[in-house]
């Protein structure tokens, strides 16, 4: 298949990425990225609040703790009650763990298992820790450590460390080390609760935008949708301007430029059109002259030679005259022509009736029995141009009697078209012209509609009958076929439109 300038089609498989999926893809990709970082953003700010959180209640936990421990001369009173543990141990989901050393590292009351402080520039050159400075880490409870009623062994915990001097001899004052812990799994927590709390919304507003956008990216490109279909929505022979009205700026250059090759090709047509209009004029006098004197001089010599030359001159000068005339009616059958035309309701039957009779004498002269089918006698009502119809029909029967040859049938046959998927809405006529001649091969059929293509050498035909019925047929908005007749012969059917009874 190709286009009217010979290009090949392009396969809807091979058509390029929808414009409106380009625009929306580069739209949404960095939504979606801008969306992944604002997540990870919210999520290190999350983390970062409710560590601040959790240091501040650590630290809180950690001075109370602190002051339960009361320095007597070099040594420490523990006022470390069972209600002060349980205001630790409150949140069963969350427990705080604590451990309180003295010197720093050896144990004196709480879990020992808490992992040791560290300090800044500890790896490099350790340095004293500052004495009522907080310092907060993050540590794991040591795996080798058996699972306790506090903690199990492996759970990532936050820690704070507390450094504080205790002891009456101020020559060897003595240091004591507070740690308090809480289990890293409630900050985690918190902060994936805050991250949803946030995405959840995020999403729903880029959901709400992608809409938008997607509806702003239709609404932007239906001068675009409503440009093609102008294009698709157009018979291929209809040369007619592209309205510009609702073109945008982008496009008005290219809707000019495609307005400027139709009306380039508009004025081709046009000229061609002209001169077979004016050159089969011209020749119609000089051929119908010529007819007329070969006919005079066939009646007027008795020589068989001669008679036989100018017997010649005359089939050929028939064969143009039907040339020239079915020339004309092509031009005649031209869109423009058709359109410019007027159509009219009447009865398809009575049409064929009507003409099939004034080719009967024809047929009889071929010995071929011509005739209409008995059984179509129902008014078939059309909207058509009753003038090239009728030029349709009378190709048709021209054709069927010059090729079904001497003893054969033709019948004509109009009735409604059986009520098919493709018609159900839309009623149909058809139209029948039926011979048992020697029909034309399958491989020939697609070929015939082709003008001065012929099927035979047989006959005088100038291969332009078909042609003309298709053009018709086609310009009234209905189809042509080629069929085989049964036990041999040709089937030519025509469907058109049928119109409401006047």
């Amino acid at each position: 298949m190709t286009h009217a300038g010979g290009a090949p089609a392009t396969p809807p498989g091979q058509a390029g990425v929808s414009l409106a999926r380009q625009l929306l893809l580069w739209v949404l990709v960095p939504q979606l990225v801008l969306w992944m970082a604002g997540g990870v953003a919210t999520y290190k700010f999350a983390a970062g609040y409710a560590n601040q959180a959790i240091d501040a209640s650590l630290l809180q936990a950690s001075r109370s703790l602190a002051r339960q421990l009361k320095p007597i001369g070099n040594g420490l009173l523990i006022d470390f009650p069972r209600a002060a543990q349980d205001v630790l141990e409150a949140d069963p989901a969350d427990k705080l763990l604590y451990m309180v050393s003295a010197p720093p590292g050896q144990f004196i009351l709480g879990n020992q298992s808490l992992p040791a402080p560290v300090l800044p520039g500890e790896d490099d050159a350790p340095t004293e820790p500052a004495l009522n400075q907080p310092y907060f880490y993050d540590g794991v409870m040591p795996m080798h450590e058996r699972s306790t009623r506090q903690a199990p062994s492996g759970q990532p915990l936050r820690l704070v460390a507390l450094y504080l001097r205790f002891g009456e001899d101020a020559a060897a004052p003595q240091t004591m080390l507070v740690q308090v812990a809480r289990s890293s799994a409630n900050r985690e927590e918190l902060a994936q609760r805050i991250l949803v709390d946030m995405l959840l919304p995020m999403s729903c507003l880029v959901l709400l935008m992608t809409v938008i956008v997607w509806l702003g990216i239709r609404a932007g490109l239906s001068p675009l949708a409503r440009l093609r279909q102008q294009v698709e929505g157009r018979a291929p022979t209809d040369l007619a301007p592209l309205q510009l009205a609702s073109a945008p700026r982008e496009l008005w250059s290219l809707a000019t430029a495609i307005n400027t090759l139709l009306a380039a090709v508009q004025n081709t047509v046009a000229t061609q059109k002209r001169f077979i209009g004016d050159a089969a004029h011209q020749l119609r006098t000089p051929l119908a002259g010529l007819k007329s004197q070969t006919e005079i001089a066939l009646q007027s010599t008795s020589d068989p030679e001669l008679r036989a030359r100018l017997q010649r001159v005359h089939d050929s000068a028939t064969r143009s005259a039907h040339l020239v005339n079915q020339l004309l009616t092509l031009a005649r059958a031209e869109p423009e022509s058709v359109m410019a035309q007027d159509r009219q309701h009447f009865d398809l039957q009575r049409l064929a009736q009507a003409l099939t009779a004034e080719w009967v004498p024809r047929a009889l002269k071929a010995q071929i029995d011509l005739g209409m089918d008995e059984h179509s006698t129902q008014p078939v009502w059309v909207h058509a141009n009753a003038l090239l119809i009728r030029e349709a029909l009378s190709n048709l029967i021209d054709n069927a009697l010059h090729y079904a040859g001497t003893g054969s049938q033709v019948t004509v046959r109009v009735l409604p078209a059986p009520m098919t998927q493709q018609n159900l809405n839309r009623p149909m006529a058809l139209l029948e012209v039926i011979d048992n001649g020697p029909g034309i091969p399958a491989g020939d059929q697609a070929r015939v509609f082709e003008r001065f293509v012929r099927a035979t050498d047989a006959g005088n035909g100038c291969g332009l009958g078909l042609a003309i019925v298709q053009e018709i047929v086609e310009r009234h908005e209905g189809q042509v076929t080629l069929n085989d007749a049964p036990p041999h012969g040709l089937c030519v059917r025509v469907v058109l439109p049928m119109a409401a009874p006047p």
